[in-house]
C-alpha cells in the first residue's frame, strides 16, 4: 500500500493514524516535526517552499506559493502545474542554496522545508522569518515518503481532509494498475538516475524518486548510490529505467549497449527535460497521477519482452 509510508512516519494527532498535528483552537494548528513543533495560524495564504519539491505538495490544496525553490527549469510548464497556476510562473526565492533574504522579502506566513536537509541553525533562521515546518520526526533528510509529506503539508495548511482525499485518489490509480498488471509485483526494476554525463547512480527502495514504481509492486536491486562502468551488469534485471538521459546518449557506452536488458528492449529512457522525469522527481499527488498514466503502459510493454 502506498499509504504505508505515512502511517509509519511517526505522525501523531487527531483523527487518523497518519496525522501530524493537533488542533489547539479554531485559529491555529500545532504541527509536530523533527525539531519539535510549530504553531501555524489558520488559513495561511502566503507560503514559501524551501524544499526541492515542496511546491508540488502545496499546489493541490489550491494555494500558489509566493516563493519556491528552483529545481527543474520546466516546472512552470508542466501540465499539472499549469492547471493550478493558470500558467503564471512561480517566484523563485532560492536555488542551490537557501536565500534567507529572498525568503524574507516574500513576506511568508508559513515556510515549508520538508524535502531538504535542514539543520537546527537553518531551522532557527527560517523560523525567525515565519513559522517553519520541516520533515516528520524519524524521517531522514530528503527521504520523507510522498504521502507522509502530503499529510504534514495538509496539516500545516489546515486541510488534512483534503490531504487524505488526494492520497486516496493516487492509491486508487495505483491499485487499478496493479490489478491490471499483476506481473509488476516482484519484477526487479533498476532506476539509473541522472546518467547523461557518463556516471550512474542507482536509486534505492524507499527513495521518493522511485515512490511510484515501489508502490506498483516492483522489487529493487540491493545496490544503491554511485555505480562504476565496470559494474554495469548490476543493471541487467527485469527492467532498467534510465531517468535523465536519452537512448542515444546511453548507447555511446559499448558496455551499456551489450546488456541484455538493453538489447531486448526492456530499458525505458526519459530525459530530465521530459514531463515524466519531472513528475517522478517532484512526486506530488497530481504529478504521480500524471506519471501513472504515462509510465504504466511502457512498463507493461517492457516486461512483455522478457525472454
Amino acid at each position: 500500500m502506498i499509504l504505508a509510508g505515512a502511517a509509519a512516519g511517526g505522525l501523531v494527532g487527531c483523527n487518523s493514524s497518519g496525522s501530524s498535528s493537533a488542533r489547539t483552537s479554531p485559529a491555529s494548528a500545532v504541527v509536530r516535526h523533527k525539531f519539535g513543533s510549530t504553531a501555524v495560524p489558520a488559513d495561511v495564504r502566503r507560503v514559501v517552499t524551501v524544499g526541492w519539491n515542496d511546491q508540488d505538495f502545496v499546489l493541490p490544496f489550491g494555494i500558489v506559493p509566493v516563493g519556491v525553490r528552483g529545481w527543474f527549469d520546466n516546472y512552470d510548464r508542466l501540465p499539472w502545474v499549469q492547471r493550478s497556476t493558470a500558467g503564471r510562473p512561480l517566484p523563485v526565492v532560492s536555488t542551490d542554496e537557501i536565500d534567507f533574504e529572498q525568503i524574507a522579502a516574500a513576506r511568508p506566513e508559513l515556510i515549508l522545508a520538508i524535502y531538504e536537509t535542514v539543520d537546527q541553525a537553518t531551522y532557527r533562521r527560517l523560523s525567525e522569518i515565519a513559522p517553519t515546518v520541516v520533515q516528520p520526526a524519524g524521517r531522514r533528510d530528503e527521504e520523507t515518503p510522498w504521502d507522509a509529506q502530503l499529510l504534514i503539508t495538509g496539516q500545516a495548511l489546515g486541510r488534512e481532509d483534503r490531504a487524505h482525499a488526494l492520497i486516496k485518489d493516487v492509491q486508487t490509480a495505483v491499485d487499478r494498475a496493479k490489478t491490471e498488471h499483476p506481473e509488476f509485483v516482484g519484477a526487479v526494476l533498476v532506476e539509473d538516475y541522472g546518467p547523461e554525463n557518463g556516471g550512474h547512480y542507482l536509486i534505492g527502495k524507499g527513495d521518493p524518486r522511485r515512490a511510484l514504481v515501489d508502490a506498483l509492486g516492483f522489487a529493487t536491486q540491493q545496490q544503491k548510490g554511485e555505480l562504476s562502468e565496470e559494474k554495469l551488469s548490476i543493471l541487467d534485471r527485469d527492467i532498467l529505467f534510465v531517468l535523465g538521459a536519452t537512448e542515444s546518449q546511453m548507447l555511446r557506452s559499448k558496455l551499456f549497449a551489450r546488456l541484455q536488458v538493453v538489447k531486448q528492449g526492456r530499458t525505458l529512457y526519459t530525459s530530465f527535460e521530459s514531463d515524466l522525469a519531472a513528475a517522478l522527481s517532484y512526486s506530488g499527488p497530481d504529478a504521480l497521477l500524471y506519471a501513472v498514466d504515462a509510465l504504466v503502459p511502457r512498463l507493461a510493454a517492457a516486461l512483455k519482452r522478457r525472454s
